[in-house]
């Protein structure tokens, strides 16, 4: 029963170790994009 539970805590703990991967991952490739394709300034809105 107990080595069950322990079993499914390490299968939840590398579910959410993929998710914040994946997240950071997207991070990253957004801060790439935005250093290599930055907005024009004439494109920002003028507040």
């Amino acid at each position: 029963m107990i080595e069950n539970f322990i079993a499914s805590l390490r299968v939840m703990g590398l579910g959410m170790l993929g998710i914040f991967a994946v997240a950071i991952v997207l991070v990253i490739i957004m801060k790439l994009l935005t250093h290599f394709f930055p907005a024009d300034k004439k494109d920002e809105l003028k507040g």
